[in-house]
C-alpha cells in the first residue's frame, strides 16, 4: 500500500503535543476521491475511507481519535468522548479540545483553514474547523475565550498552526458584502475580489490573546495544488485532507 502523503509539525519547546497534516497522496480511494481520501460525507466508497483511516492510524500509532459532523458553525466540544475510527462521525460542530494522552483530534477540509492550538504545558489541545463563516463568527477567538475559560489559563499560553487551506490569492469571494460584510474590508482586495484568510485568522488569534510569536501557518494553497491537496473550489465532488493534534508523540 502507497504511504499517505504527511506533513508532520512541532511547536517549538513542545515535545508532548504531535500535529501531522495529511495530503491526498497515497491511500486506497478511486477517482474523484484519489487518493487518501478521510472522509465518510464526500460520497467516498466507506471501505476505501476505512482503509485509509486505518492506514493513518497505525502509521501515527494511533488507536483514539474523535472529530465532528462539521457543519461551518462556531460549537466547541470539551474532553468529548472518542469515536469509531470506520465510521462518520455525529456529533455536530466545527471545534474539539481534551486533556486524554493519546487521542487525536481531527479536522476534515478542502480549503477551510484546519487550526491547530496547544497549551504551553502540553496539558490540553484544540481542533478547529474554520472555513469562511467560521471566520464571520470569531470562531478562532470564541474557541480561544472557551478554552481559557475552561482550562484556567490566560491565551498567551497558547500555541497555534494553520494547516493548508485556500490562500490569499485564491480565496475569491464575489459576494463579499452579503458574506462578510463592512467589519472585515481589511482583508478584502476589492480588485481581485479576495480575502485573504489566513490574515484574517491570525488577526483573530491575536486579538484573542495569543501572542504573535506563537502563531504558526503552513503556507501551501490547497486550490493551488491539487496533486498534493483536496479543493473543494477546484472540484466539487473530491475527498477532504485531515489535520490532527493529540498529547502525545508520534510512534
Amino acid at each position: 500500500m502507497v504511504p499517505l502523503g504527511l506533513i508532520p509539525f512541532r511547536f517549538p519547546g513542545l515535545a508532548n503535543v504531535s500535529c501531522v497534516f495529511t495530503t491526498r497522496r497515497g491511500g486506497a480511494s478511486q477517482p474523484p476521491f484519489d487518493g487518501a481520501n478521510l472522509s465518510f460525507d464526500v460520497g467516498d466508497e466507506p471501505a476505501a475511507v476505512g482503509a485509509n483511516r486505518r492506514q493513518l492510524a497505525v502509521g501515527l500509532g494511533l488507536s483514539r481519535w474523535c472529530e465532528c459532523r462539521q457543519v461551518h458553525g462556531d460549537v466547541l466540544h470539551i474532553e468529548p468522548e472518542p469515536v469509531a475510527l470506520d465510521a462518520p462521525a455525529t456529533l455536530a460542530g466545527d471545534a474539539l479540545a481534551t486533556s486524554v494522552p493519546g487521542l487525536a483530534l481531527g479536522v476534515k477540509t478542502a480549503d477551510c483553514q484546519p487550526v491547530l492550538l496547544a497549551h504551553e504545558s502540553g496539558r490540553f489541545v484544540a481542533a478547529l474547523h474554520v472555513g469562511w463563516r467560521g471566520n464571520v463568527q470569531n470562531l478562532p477567538g470564541s474557541a480561544v475565550a472557551r478554552l481559557c475559560a475552561h482550562y484556567g489559563c490566560a491565551p498567551a499560553e497558547l500555541f497555534a498552526v494553520r494547516g493548508p487551506s485556500l490562500g490569499p490569492q485564491a480565496a475569491q469571494f464575489t459576494n463579499f458584502e452579503a458574506e462578510f460584510g463592512a467589519g472585515f474590508r481589511e482583508f478584502f482586495d476589492p480588485a481581485r475580489q479576495t480575502v485573504d484568510l489566513w490574515r484574517l485568522t491570525r488577526h483573530q488569534l491575536e486579538a484573542a490573546g495569543l501572542k504573535a510569536g506563537r502563531i504558526f501557518g503552513i503556507d501551501l494553497c490547497t486550490l493551488s495544488n491539487p496533486l498534493d491537496f483536496y479543493s473543494f473550489r477546484a472540484a466539487r465532488v473530491t475527498g477532504r485532507q485531515v489535520s490532527l493534534i493529540w498529547v502525545g508523540d508520534v510512534a
